[in-house]
């Protein structure tokens, strides 16, 4: 029963991860079609900000590569530390039970030679002496063969980890090596995003504040939005609504809007805030949720949206770098992404909105903030 039992729980669990990964198939098939779909329009091909889109795309993903390699080579160094230590503590053994050998090899040479064995056995017409001596004999073979199986344990603990070492050791040369390819990389796509930036920088300064231009990337969003939340299903566990007024803000900053405020030069008005912070600052989830969409989005830049459940969800634009990818699970203060300027922004910051079943709702009822 008992065996039963386990088999049905495992089969639970196996159709609990396959529906998972049916959903995000599902949700990664649903923004592909919808990027086509963004890419096709016709205004598009005006949009200056979109000769950015591969480079800052590029850069987000060699950035998350060398964040990745950061912590493997981490995890690794922190392994040689423990096997170093490992093979200290072998090696002391081994030296331990060699000198331990040694010792009753020594005693039982003294005692034991054929001459004195005869003496013990037949020197002595008391049985209990000759018992003792006979004792005594057996104690030294028994210790002597404790002592090999001892030593030989230590010589192989003392050998596994110096293999294990040099394998690590190996490893981590591995995973430098992927890092100055990785940064070269970097360097190449950050060379490139400077060349496209000087070209267009007029271009893109004239189209910041249309706004046409304002309402296709909001309706964009707004679009985005509704096919997210139709996908995955809804989030159990704590309620956002029970955090009102008490969430961090997701970077340290400066908010530099008014939420429902009239944007510059324009009749639309601000739908998040935009926090002025310094570039590669880190970014935080406010509470905990899954990452629905990690992707460059025109007028966004570089977007991440978590969805926290009961239609509540946030999005963090214009980043430099995105750690997180769609699918996966977040807690509180889990680093998301970096401070950028992507998608043709002016300044460096973060651009945040808070929505509750797609409509955009006011930060400052729910973050804490100087």
């Amino acid at each position: 029963m008992l065996q039963a039992g386990l088999l049905v729980a495992c089969l639970l669990a196996g159709n609990a991860f396959a529906a998972d990964q049916k959903d995000l198939d599902k949700l990664r098939q649903r923004i592909a079609v919808l990027q086509q779909e963004f890419d096709k329009a016709a205004e598009s091909k005006a949009e200056a900000a979109d000769a950015l889109r591969d480079s800052e795309r590029a850069i987000s993903d060699s950035n998350r590569a060398l964040s990745r390699l950061g912590q493997q080579q981490q995890a690794v160094r922190q392994t040689l530390q423990r096997l170093q230590r490992r093979a200290v503590q072998a090696q002391a053994n081994y030296r331990q039970q060699q000198a331990r050998l040694g010792g009753l090899l020594y005693r039982q040479y003294v005692s034991s030679t054929d001459e004195d064995y005869l003496k013990l056995l037949l020197g002595s017409d008391d049985p209990n002496q000759l018992a003792r001596n006979l004792h005594y004999l057996s104690y030294i073979a028994r210790e002597r063969g404790n002592a090999l199986r001892a030593q030989q344990d230590a010589l192989t603990e003392l050998t596994q980890a110096t293999r294990e070492t040099e394998a690590q050791q190996a490893k981590l040369g591995e995973l430098r090596a992927a890092e100055r390819v990785e940064l070269a990389q970097l360097r190449r796509e950050q060379g490139k995003h400077q060349q496209t930036l000087r070209r267009i920088s007029q271009q893109l300064k004239q189209q910041r504040r249309e706004i046409g231009r304002l309402q296709r990337n909001e309706s964009r969003l707004s679009r985005l939005l509704e096919e997210l939340s139709g996908v995955m299903p809804d989030i159990s566990g704590e309620k956002l609504s029970q955090y009102k007024g008490k969430l961090l803000l997701p970077v340290e900053g400066k908010v530099s809007n008014q939420f429902g405020a009239r944007r510059p030069d324009s009749t639309l008005s601000w739908t998040g805030w935009f926090i002025r912070a310094r570039d590669k600052q880190p970014v935080q989830a406010i509470a905990a949720g899954r990452v629905v969409y990690a992707d460059w989005l025109r007028g966004f830049g570089n977007l991440l949206i978590v969805d926290h459940g009961q239609g509540y969800m946030s999005l963090y634009g214009n980043n430099q770098t995105l750690y997180k990818q769609v699918g996966d699970a977040l807690r509180t203060g889990d680093l998301i992404a970096a401070v950028g300027s992507s998608g043709g922004n002016e300044d460096s910051g973060l651009y945040f909105e808070l929505r509750y079943k797609g409509q955009p709702i006011n930060p400052n009822h729910w973050i804490k903030h100087p």
